[in-house]
């Protein structure tokens, strides 16, 4: 997968985001965007998970193990450890369920303090979400743009980093998880909207 410190070409990372939801919803829509780097959309994917919920592993599962992707995957990554709100995601489980390496990528590193007063005043099962989302330390890692912060597991940290540095092509999102937002906004909305 690397080689000489950078990554063959043509490597396919599937990227996943969810829409934008109202905290009134059941549900929030989950694309997934498979790309062939830098930028070539190669299939996309999609499903929905429980705002707030405890299903996000189990979606995205469920999502590969119907997928002719899968076993061509270098690496699967999320926009951040939670999905629909606080439905949190083990990407150490996803490695170990799925036989696909994942990570998880945010352009800011996340406020803990903040997370776990919103949590405490939210989740009977607080303390299960807070220790998932302290499970895998991120990291900052330097793209040549703004530096994004990732976590990993089932790939080592250097080789991850190359694969998300090798995936971002303007802007500091990298492009697999620029095009699932992008997908489940308009999803959402009728249109994408935002940051992307």
């Amino acid at each position: 997968m690397v080689s000489g410190g950078s990554v063959k070409p043509h490597v396919r990372v599937l990227g996943i985001d969810d829409g934008p939801f109202s905290f009134g919803d059941a549900r929030a829509p989950l694309v997934g965007a498979v790309v062939r780097l830098p930028n070539y959309v190669e299939g996309l994917m999609v499903r929905s998970v429980g705002v707030d919920g405890t299903d996000a592993n189990d979606r995205i599962v469920e999502m590969l193990a119907s997928s002719r992707y899968r076993d061509g995957l270098k690496l699967a990554m999320l926009d951040g450890a939670a999905l629909g709100g606080f439905n949190v995601v083990d990407i150490g489980e996803l490695a170990e369920r799925t036989g696909v390496p994942f990570a998880t990528v945010t352009r800011d590193p996340p406020d803990m303090a903040k997370i776990e007063k919103a949590l405490k005043a939210n989740f009977d099962d607080w303390k299960e979400r807070l220790a998932v989302l302290k499970r895998h330390k991120l990291r900052e890692l330097d793209t040549g743009h703004k530096p994004l912060f990732a976590a990993c597991a089932g790939i080592d940290f250097a080789e991850a980093s190359e694969i998300i540095r090798a995936s971002v092509v303007r802007g500091a999102l990298p492009e697999p998880l620029r095009i699932a937002h992008l997908i489940a906004a308009a999803f959402a909305k009728g249109e994408s909207r935002g940051r992307a």
